[in-house]
């Protein structure tokens, strides 16, 4: 099911807020979806300068000499997301490479009754998208935005043609990609046989390993990625903030107590 379609001539680019239904899986979804081309052909010098940032900001990338990173900037296309828009839908064909310039993206699968479940998140630097690029098969889950976002994406063809000449970026993101497999291992490991105390502990420790002691997450996004329900969630968080774990400020989840978190998603009692 492919939302974003080109065409050899440039259309307009006109706003669709739409219903996409997946019989197939027993889902909907609320989409913002865009007729004509997915993404401007030009950028000015301002885009240039800021899509060359993005590039050094981000670990895969930060290391390439300064014509490779032009290089690269050159095939990057800018794409603008408002908050709930989707980047790609499970079962896109991957025709492009994707990575945060601004804001951020989840990643997300449904179940075949519907149900929601958050893979992950990326922030700015991070990249997405690449699994089915190198794979050459559909998108296996749906990419959306949580906040207003931008992100640079690259043709899957020239993305490959770059990393033939750049053999170092290609070991980068081997690295990257084991990182995340652990990471995914451990999840599954979590939501088999842990209680929902220890999930979203571990949760809260990823989450800071990445972002530092300030977390702007919701708690239903916390629930998300944890595998609990918000009611749970919001109890346990509860719970954590009267042992001085954790504190709330403005929205915000701020880790207090590292140690003790990590003792808590260690417990098995």
């Amino acid at each position: 099911m492919g939302v974003l379609t080109q065409s050899p001539v440039v259309q307009p680019l006109r706003r669709l807020d739409v219903w996409l239904a997946d019989t197939s899986r027993g889902k909907c979804l609320s989409a913002i979806i865009w007729s004509g081309h997915p993404f401007p052909r030009h950028k000015s010098e301002e885009d240039a300068i800021e899509t060359i940032e993005t590039l050094r900001s981000s670990l895969v990338f930060s290391g390439l000499e300064e014509g490779d990173i032009k290089e690269l900037a050159r095939i990057c296309v800018d794409r603008r997301l408002e908050s709930g828009s989707f980047v790609f839908l499970e079962g896109d064909e991957p025709a492009w490479f994707y990575i945060v310039a601004e804001g951020r993206i989840r990643v997300l699968k449904h179940s075949s009754q519907g149900k929601e479940f958050v893979i992950a998140h990326f922030g700015p630097g991070e990249m997405f998208g690449e699994v089915a690029v190198f794979e050459n098969k559909p998108y296996p889950a749906s990419a959306q935005a949580v906040s207003d976002s931008r992100v640079l994406a690259i043709k899957r063809n020239d993305y490959l043609a770059f990393l033939a000449r750049q053999p170092e970026v290609a070991f980068r993101i081997i690295h990257v990609l084991v990182g995340r497999l652990r990471d995914a291992q451990s999840r599954l490991r979590d939501l088999a046989g842990e209680r929902a105390e220890q999930r979203i502990a571990r949760v809260l420790l990823m989450l800071q390993s990445r972002l530092g002691s300030t977390i702007s997450f919701t708690r239903q996004e916390i629930a998300d990625m944890s595998g609990a329900t918000i009611e749970t969630t919001i109890r346990v968080m509860s719970r954590l903030k009267d042992r001085g774990i954790i504190r709330s400020v403005r929205g915000k989840t701020i880790i207090v107590d590292e140690a003790g978190l990590d003792v808590l998603s260690q417990s098995s009692e």
